[in-house]
């Protein structure tokens, strides 16, 4: 699945017509992770679908599920923009961006610095990069590029041998352990536990996927994670708010009065 999705990538870097610079107030998404609303910050992610899941949410309005992540207390908001595999666009990032306060994070395959530069222009505040799409070499171009830019990264890792080989070129500031196995597409927050002790000093460490519940949340804490990164059952809730309480077990922000 991996491969046709980079190839689709590919052919769509060959077309891609940059759209025109869109101006909005930038907001870092370290900076929110490092000092979270809650005992553990959340990037909530807006997603209609997925290879794995298919349609998640039939009636989508992304601009409103992003609004209520700010509401309920969202850190970040993830903004997927693939269109062939998880039926995203960049169009709903840039009018999220308009809508929102808070960091908001393109994720999608970026495997060249024509795609970064239309994330710029987009507006996003910070891009997914995922080790194992190009070699770790380019991916550490593609990450100097991004911050010689004014954008922020999470390097995301599906396997201890990756964050190995990542951590062996270089310390991203944000990294994140995706517990979603490529191959087999099963979740398992092993993956967290097992990579905790690798992340590097200094590092914002983000457990992503299969994260379900205050359970899910408790457990990856203990781990070591300083945020986790959750789609699908937020996108499930009957409201977005509604998907961040049950997820925090009720937990209030700690800006509330």
């Amino acid at each position: 699945m991996l491969e046709k999705i980079l190839e689709t990538k590919r052919d769509e870097i060959s077309k891609l017509i940059l759209p025109d610079q869109v101006e909005v107030p930038h907001y870092s998404l370290f900076e929110a992770l490092s000092n979270p609303n809650r005992s553990i910050g959340l990037i909530a992610e807006v997603k209609k679908a997925s290879p794995s899941k298919g349609v998640i949410k039939e009636h989508f309005d992304p601009v409103e599920i992003a609004r209520g992540y700010e509401v309920g207390g969202a850190d970040a908001i993830s903004v997927l923009t693939d269109v062939s595999y998880f039926q995203g666009h960049r169009d709903y990032l840039k009018a999220i961006k308009t809508t929102v306060s808070i960091p908001v994070m393109r994720k999608d395959f970026i495997i060249d610095k024509a795609q970064i530069d239309e994330t710029v222009r987009i507006g996003a505040d910070a891009m997914l990069l995922i080790v194992g799409t190009v070699p770790i070499s380019k991916l550490k171009d593609l990450y100097d590029y991004a911050y010689s830019k004014g954008l922020e990264c999470l390097v995301e890792v599906h396997a201890k041998e990756e964050l190995v080989e990542l951590i062996s070129e270089f310390h991203p500031k944000i990294i994140g352990v995706n517990n979603r196995n490529l191959k087999t597409f099963e979740t398992s927050l092993t993956q967290t536990e097992e990579m905790a002790d690798l992340i590097p000093d200094g590092s914002i460490f983000i457990s992503e996927s299969g994260i379900h519940k205050k359970e899910d949340l408790d457990r990856v804490l203990r781990a070591g994670a300083s945020a986790v990164l959750v789609g699908e059952s937020l996108m499930r809730a009957e409201t977005p708010e509604t998907g961040i309480k049950v997820l925090y077990g009720g937990e209030q922000i700690a800006t509330s009065t």
